[in-house]
Formats: C-alpha cells, sequence, structure tokens
C-alpha cells in the first residue's frame, strides 16, 4: 500500500492537497424509502409523490425493507461492519424543496461504519482508501429556475427517494487517485445492481471535501464543493479549489470552512454558506421511526447471494487467464462485459491446446474490436451483433490458422454488421487461409525468378527488401496465403540461392 501525493506549487513553495468524499448513490428500488411512490426517472413533474413526501401533516413513514437490504450489500461489498441496530435522525433545515422541513438521515448510529476499497495509483501501487461510514437518507425533491423569469417551480418526484451516502476517509491526495476511487465505487455498486451509477441523471453524485498544506505540515481548513456529477467537473474543481485556496494563504489570508459550488463555465467555485456543524442541524432520532434491527439471519442471506466482487473477478482472470492488469481492469469493468468475455472463452474450442495464449488473443480482440466500436458507436455490450459465441469461434480459426489476423479484421467487418458466424462468412467469401507449403513455395519461387536484381541486392546485404517478397507473394496469393509459412519459405529458398 502507498501514500501517493501531488504537489503543487505556490508562490512561496509546495503544497499538498487532502481531499474527501461524499458520494451519494440513489438506491435502486421500484419505491421510495418511507413511501410507496414510484421512483421511475424522467416522469412528469410532481406526479411521483406520497402524501408522506410531500410533507403532509399526520403522514408516517413506512421503512422499505429493499431499500435496507441494498444498503447492507453494499456495505458488505465494501468490506464494512454492518451494524445490526441503527438509528434514523431528523436533519432540519429548509429548502422549498423539502416540505417537511428536515431530511431524514443517520447520524450517530449509521447502519455500515469502516470497509475501504483498493484503487490502482498512477506508479502501478496499490492503496487503500478507508471508508468513514454508509448511512441511509432521503433525498429532496428539485427547484427548477429556468422555467419562468420569476418564478421558480418545484418538483417533489425525488423527494424521499433512497439514498446511500458514503463518506471516505480524507486520505487522497490527487485527482488522479479520486477518478480512481470514484470509478471503483460506481463499478462496485452497478456490481451488486444497488446504483445505477448513472451520473447524468444524478443517481450518483460527489461531494468534495478539498484543503491545503504545507508538506509535513497538518491538515488544513477544508472546504466542500457540493453536487458534482461527473468526474470531470470532480478533477476541474479540485484543482481550482486547491488554487484559490493556495492563492488565499500565500497572501497571508485564511480559509473559511464553508461550502462551495462549482461554476464548471467560468472555472472557479463560489461560496454557497458557511459550513454547517452538526450542531446546526439540530439532529435528533426521529420520533416515528423506531431503531431499525436486523438479524443476523437477514445479512447472512445477504452475504450468501453476494455476486463475485470486482476486484476479485479482476484478480483472477490475471491468475486463471493469464491477463495483465489492464486488460483485467477493462474486462471486468461491468458483469456484462466479464460475462461476455468468460461465455466466449467458454466456447472456444482451442482453449485446452493453450489456455493463456487463447485468453490473451481473445482479450485483445474484445477490446481493440468489440468495446472500440461499442465506444465508437455509443452502444452496450447487449446491443452488438457480434455474440460472444461468435467471437470466440472468429478466434479460434485465427488459432487454427484457418484464417490470418489481416482477414480476420475483415470477417470481424460482416460480423459487426451483419451478426452472422464467422465460419459462415468464411465460407461465403472464399477467405480459408492457405496452408499448403507446395502452393506458397510454387508462388515464392515464381516472385523470386521474376526479380532476379531483388534476389541479388538481398543477398548482397539489403535485408529490408524481405518485406518486399512477402508482400508480393500476399498479393498473389490474395492474402490467404499462412504468413507464418510465407516468410519461413521464402527465408529458406533465398538462403539456397546464395
Amino acid at each position: 500500500m502507498t501514500q501517493t501525493r501531488f504537489t503543487y506549487e505556490g508562490q512561496t513553495g509546495p503544497w499538498e492537497v487532502l481531499i474527501g468524499l461524499e458520494v451519494h448513490c440513489q438506491i435502486h428500488s421500484a419505491s421510495k424509502l418511507f413511501s410507496g411512490a414510484a421512483t421511475t426517472f424522467g416522469a412528469a413533474p410532481n406526479t411521483q409523490v406520497d402524501f408522506f413526501d410531500a410533507g403532509f401533516p399526520g403522514m408516517l413513514p413506512v421503512m422499505n425493507e429493499t431499500c435496507v437490504a441494498q444498503a447492507v450489500k453494499t456495505g458488505l461489498g465494501l468490506h464494512g461492519q454492518i451494524n445490526l441496530r441503527s438509528l434514523f435522525d431528523r436533519k432540519n433545515y429548509f429548502y422549498p424543496d423539502l416540505p417537511s422541513g428536515y431530511q431524514i438521515s443517520q447520524h450517530t448510529n449509521p447502519i455500515i461504519t469502516g470497509g475501504y476499497i483498493d484503487i490502482d495509483t498512477d506508479a502501478g501501487d496499490v492503496k487503500r482508501i478507508d471508508i468513514e461510514r454508509l448511512h441511509i437518507e432521503t433525498d429532496a425533491g428539485k427547484s427548477i429556475h429556468d422555467q419562468d423569469p420569476s418564478h421558480s417551480f418545484i418538483d417533489l418526484n425525488r423527494s424521499g427517494v433512497a439514498l446511500m451516502e458514503i463518506v471516505t476517509a480524507p486520505a487522497m491526495h490527487n485527482v488522479s487517485e479520486v477518478s480512481a476511487f470514484f470509478n471503483a465505487l460506481r463499478t462496485l455498486v452497478r456490481y451488486l445492481e444497488t446504483c445505477d451509477g448513472n451520473m447524468e441523471q444524478g443517481s450518483m453524485r460527489a461531494d468534495v471535501n478539498v484543503s491545503v498544506n504545507r508538506p509535513g505540515e497538518g491538515w488544513g481548513t477544508r472546504c466542500e464543493i457540493k453536487n458534482l456529477n461527473s468526474v470531470r467537473f470532480m478533477t476541474q474543481a479540485i484543482h481550482v479549489e486547491a488554487a484559490r485556496q493556495i492563492e488565499l494563504l500565500e497572501a497571508g489570508e485564511s480559509i473559511l470552512q464553508e461550502t462551495r459550488l462549482f461554476d464548471p463555465v467560468q472555472g472557479e467555485t463560489r461560496s454557497m454558506r458557511s459550513k454547517e456543524d452538526a450542531m446546526d442541524y439540530r439532529y435528533f432520532p426521529d420520533p416515528d421511526l423506531p431503531p431499525l434491527v436486523l438479524s443476523a439471519e437477514f445479512v447472512k442471506n445477504i452475504r450468501d447471494k453476494m455476486p463475485e466482487l470486482p476486484g476479485a473477478k479482476k484478480a483472477r482472470f490475471m491468475t486463471a487467464f493469464g491477463l495483465p492488469a489492464y486488460d483485467a481492469s477493462v474486462l471486468t469493468g461491468t458483469r456484462e462485459i466479464a460475462a461476455y468475455f468468460e461465455a466466449a472463452l467458454a466456447s472456444m474450442k482451442s482453449v485446452a491446446a493453450d489456455p493463456e495464449k487463447a485468453s490473451k488473443i481473445l482479450a485483445n480482440w474484445a477490446i481493440s474490436e468489440v468495446f472500440a466500436l461499442l465506444n465508437q458507436e455509443n452502444l452496450t455490450i447487449s446491443q452488438t451483433k457480434v455474440t460472444p459465441e461468435n467471437l470466440g469461434e472468429l478466434v479460434d480459426l485465427i488459432l487454427k490458422d484457418t484464417i490470418s489476423g489481416k482477414i480476420a479484421k475483415e470477417v470481424f467487418s460482416v460480423m459487426w454488421q451483419t451478426g452472422k458466424t464467422p465460419g459462415l462468412i468464411v465460407k461465403e467469401k472464399g477467405l480459408e487461409q492457405v496452408s499448403d507449403e507446395g502452393a506458397i513455395e510454387a508462388s515464392v519461387s515464381e516472385i523470386l525468378d521474376q526479380n532476379p536484381d531483388k534476389v541479388a541486392d538481398y543477398r548482397g546485404g539489403k535485408d529490408k527488401l524481405f518485406g518486399f517478397f512477402v508482400g508480393q507473394v500476399m498479393k498473389v496469393m490474395a492474402g490467404k496465403a499462412n504468413p507464418k509459412m510465407v516468410n519461413d519459405i521464402i527465408r529458406r529458398l533465398l538462403d539456397e540461392t546464395k
């Protein structure tokens, strides 16, 4: 484990930045935390609101067991401690889109404490980012300010939606670590299917706490930057805020502990309000909610159904398939991608002969061809016409020398467009590789006979002409000749002429 730090150079010397995250993940559930209202994204304003969500007097909360189970599942994925007894508190503050005047959250007794996520650093090491807590809370509604020049509107569809707030220790020292941690967390909750991780729809967003200090000195005063909904904005906001704090400190001024907003257009953070302490929220146990008490059996049932976690799957891909860390990371980026690769590998007939070679070639084709085109055409793995079995068959044809790598790209292009099997495409287009030694030798002899001057030049030391002979033979044989056999036969015949 390492502690990788990044130094900012100010006018008066170096500074370090210290970063902690508070990540809000919308719990994947058909209904809200304490009401039966739906949680479908994109519904017409105020159509998914229960009396409780709207803050009507006398309405009582009813706990959604699915949301609790999802939080426990995430806590297990984070290697945290599941607290069998936790409490819900009222966090009191006023917003127009918070009709009850308080948010139901967990303050002193959260459902999960501790945990960690291991990330890969730029230096190629592994760093452990500790989790302080995961607690469950309700989301607020949404204020809309761009529909009318003189009025704001309120949409309560999001009010009461269940959130998991995951709070890290102040343990990150550069934007690469922040990006790696957030992406790892996003991958984890998607694997667990506890949050869809859709940042564009606001189902995963982060508050970033930033402070700066001189190397070797204690922590500085932190400022919180609210509601960042992309990794790009997070990294930009951290750089901007760190630079702002350094400039103030070098001018002899103090940093005020406050909440700020990031303006990506202006490239600046702006003060939103002074940073509240717990006393400002007047936390107290919610009188309508008894302690949340879980049984050990409830937790065990969830643990027993846990899928293989992304970190464990990546390690298995490296060990079992001999894949490098980068390939294993890409291939385990989502459960769907990992399942696609494993299904393709399981379908291959050539795996038994050399499992590591087959795995590496398949990984290369999956990453460089399938995933590249998915990204280019903005498709998901479920939308490709190239089934995992067909990709496995294509690699089998390469390994059996039925087709060359160059021809395989031509075959893959047709597979991508039509969904046809590679075997059928090869047959229809007559693309089978020629591995007949006699036929290849005849073509090589013909090319050498036609180019005696170049043969003499090659024998005289112009080794680069070897590529000319290969190209001419492949041209004569329409690119179907086995490349290794072509190279071997040309070399043998040229040596014989010496």
